[in-house]
């Protein structure tokens, strides 16, 4: 996969980070810069290892286990996965879930650990269709911490100042980025 490629579905990815981090944003009284420090490494260091771990096992198993004659199949599953990922993205944000905003004093660091548990399988799919597909991991570590920092930051204060709501959005731009990153590994890979 080429770097743009690599950017639309790591984008994708983060910004499911950023729908869950812009509710817990319009929870808190006050922003604590060190707290938030402390939770965006805590959510950056789980989605890299989730990313290495599907990376590595998908990467092991076409090395190992998988015949020339079924690449395609390998190319074909990963489109799904960056399709179903994508999917899903633009489900959560038809649906809409309401929260019951209540402010808190400070930053729960149990409620990052969450976020990072519950992102990381995403990721760790992602990981895994990225191995499939033979992708750089220097380039997708790279991306997926500077878009980790930054979709946490960013969504923590837009909670913060603007609400929840606009978690939707994020859940729409990511699915939709992230199903054109599965239509173009069928198209790239599969039909040419």
């Amino acid at each position: 996969m080429n770097w743009i490629e690599i950017l639309f579905i790591t984008l994708g990815i983060s910004l499911d980070i950023f729908g869950v981090v812009a509710c817990q944003g319009a929870q808190v009284a006050k922003i604590d810069k060190k707290s938030l420090a402390i939770g965006c490494a805590i959510v950056a260091f789980s989605q890299l290892v989730a990313l290495y771990v599907g990376n590595f096992g998908a990467s092991l198993l076409v090395r190992y286990d998988i015949k020339n004659k079924q690449i395609r199949t390998i190319y074909i599953l990963s489109a799904i996965i960056f399709i179903c990922l994508g999917i899903r993205m633009i489900w959560k944000a038809w649906k809409n879930e309401n929260i019951v905003e209540h402010k808190e004093e400070k930053i729960d660091f149990r409620k990052f650990w969450n976020l990072a548990k519950m992102t990381a399988i995403y990721t760790l799919l992602a990981g895994a269709a990225f191995g499939f597909l033979g992708t750089s991991v220097k380039l997708l570590v790279i991306m997926i911490i500077c878009f980790t920092v930054l979709v946490v930051i960013s969504g923590f204060y837009t909670g913060y100042r603007l609400g929840f709501e606009q978690k939707t959005k994020a859940y729409s731009i990511g699915g939709i980025l992230l199903v054109i990153g599965g239509i173009d590994a069928i198209l790239r890979y599969v039909v040419y």
